[in-house]
């Protein structure tokens, strides 16, 4: 997908190119606010409110902006919105596609151990959590979280450092091992 070509052809007026800014980004947004809500249905209504907001707003951005960080600002404020919300984060297992499916044999093995790691990671204090898994999971660089965090490159450093320490710990807590 050319990022730029797409948005400038939203901000022309034509509406069906953002199709293609929901279809590229729809699984990492989807998969990036599950893990920072624990609710999938929730990520997914959390998701499309996101893209609606990034639909509303981006004539009103700048052309130099970038639209992948901009975008998962939105979803994270999403997230902290429903947080404030709700006052407590639930926690609901991983639930898996047919095409997930572990053989039967490990599926017990592999379902715990997804609980261990949602468990752990869900009690890993928000602003490190939103760091760790815009880092390990999504694949954003330290540059990429402060842009869409609004903080320093240091401050995200640190971030994901206490959080991976705190995360390693608390899933040892939780039976996943070192």
């Amino acid at each position: 997908m050319e990022e730029a070509r797409v948005i400038a052809l939203v901000r022309a007026g034509e509406a069906d190119a953002f199709a293609e800014i929901i279809g590229h980004y729809q699984a990492p947004i989807i998969r990036y606010l599950y893990r920072m809500t624990g609710d999938y249905e929730m990520a997914k209504d959390l998701a499309q409110d996101t893209f609606i907001q990034a639909y509303k707003g981006i004539l009103k951005t700048d052309a130099e902006l970038s639209f992948k960080a901009w975008l998962f600002r939105i979803a994270t404020n999403n997230a902290l919105q429903h947080r404030r919300r709700k006052k407590l984060l639930s926690f609901i297992p991983f639930t898996t596609k047919e095409h997930d499916m572990p053989d039967s044999k490990n599926q017990a093995d592999c379902q715990s151990e997804k609980l261990a790691i949602n468990e752990a990671l869900l009690k890993v204090p928000e602003e490190q959590r939103t760091c760790l898994v815009l880092h390990f999971v999504e694949g954003f660089k330290y540059r990429e979280i402060a842009e869409t965090l609004g903080c320093s490159e240091e401050a995200v450093r640190k971030r994901v450092a206490r959080g991976k320490k705190l995360f390693i710990g608390l899933y040892s807590q939780e039976g996943g091992g070192a």
